[in-house]
């Protein structure tokens, strides 16, 4: 008996960002295409300056200054957050949408304490008197795992640790119970006994509040045990996208391998250099034609520099895709 399809929360098609140069405008984000569905943890992974944070910044419609969407469709809960009015989407984001920012010494408000923080979002999205809000604020900190939760919520950020930092980001993200949870590199500046926690506190209330996650982070090893499927972007685009079991025991991009290989292992006690990718990404609005990590792949052929792989199923078939013509035919020719 075939299993139902799960159902997608979010489905991402198309999607290109340009941002405005002097030279012109010049594409940093090129034909995205990814879904998360209804309960799933998306792991999303790439270099720095791949395109991992713009392209959930841009469904918010969070971008910076001379960087737009230039074309395609993200469709959340059956709507395009893409072609939303702003009121619209004033009420998805904060509310039916939680976004952890990735540096919460920046994104928090350093002259608002952190009370006032967490019963902004409670008191427009949910109606709540200021009283009710504090009461909720509580239970949010106390759920994240803050000491004192109550006497907290009368501390500015500058009076938290880094790692409580992250968890009020946490807490002001969960506060309208959302259905879906971006949370961009939220350990990128802890260590890694607080990494642990955050990682394990967000496994907890997926399950706790049934809510769907995407984890933007360029760290594999980090996601290997936290999200259902990984998405492996590079200059822009995804490259690569299976379930994060088959992603590591059968990874197919030449790109994706190189990112393994790259993670240090405890067993190999005989290896003095770890292994790396050559080269550097291509610069905005300068892609290569055909597929864009052919100037750096050892595997590249004639047709790799001349036309752009198709993000397609691996062997025809299944959740594992991979955009890439030689890891195709090599498994064609198994």
């Amino acid at each position: 008996m075939t299993m139902p399809a799960p159902e997608r929360l979010l489905d991402v098609k198309g999607l290109s960002i340009e941002i405005d140069t002097r030279r012109g405008p010049a594409t940093i984000v090129d034909g995205i295409n990814l879904h998360v569905n209804k309960g799933e943890t998306l792991g999303i992974v790439g270099e720095s300056g791949c395109g991992k944070s713009l392209t959930m910044l841009s469904l918010m419609r969070l971008l910076p200054n001379k960087i737009k969407v230039k074309s395609g469709t993200a469709n959340f809960a059956g709507r395009d957050l893409l072609t939303m009015s702003k009121s619209e989407l004033r009420k998805v984001r904060g509310g039916q949408v939680g976004f952890v920012f990735q540096d919460p010494m920046t994104s928090l408000n350093p002259v608002m304490r952190i009370g006032d923080q967490i019963c902004e979002p409670l008191i427009y999205h949910k109606n709540m008197k200021r009283s009710d809000a504090r009461i909720r604020a509580t239970e949010l900190l106390r759920l994240v795992g803050i000491p004192s939760p109550a006497e907290r919520l009368d501390a500015f950020p500058h009076e938290l640790s880094g790692g409580m930092r992250q968890r009020v980001m946490i807490a002001i993200g969960l506060a309208c119970d959302p259905e879906l949870l971006i949370a961009d590199e939220p350990t990128t500046a802890l260590d890694v006994t607080i990494q642990a926690q955050i990682v394990d506190l967000v496994k907890e209330l997926r399950v706790k509040l049934g809510m769907s996650v995407v984890w933007i982070t360029h760290d594999l090893a980090l996601i290997a045990g936290l999200v259902d499927r990984v998405a492996v972007l590079y200059a822009g685009t995804v490259v690569e996208d299976a379930p994060v079991e088959e992603l590591f025991a059968r990874p197919s991009h030449p790109y994706t391998r190189g990112l393994l290989a790259s993670i240090p292992k405890l067993s190999d006690v005989a290896a003095n250099r770890l292994s790396s990718i050559g080269g550097t990404p291509p610069e905005p609005g300068r892609r290569p034609q055909g597929c864009p990590f052919a100037p750096r792949c050892q595997l590249a052929e004639d047709i790799c520099r001349q036309s752009v792989p198709p993000l397609e199923p691996l062997g025809g078939s299944g959740p594992h895709r991979v955009a890439c013509f030689v890891a195709q035919r090599q498994l064609e020719a198994a």
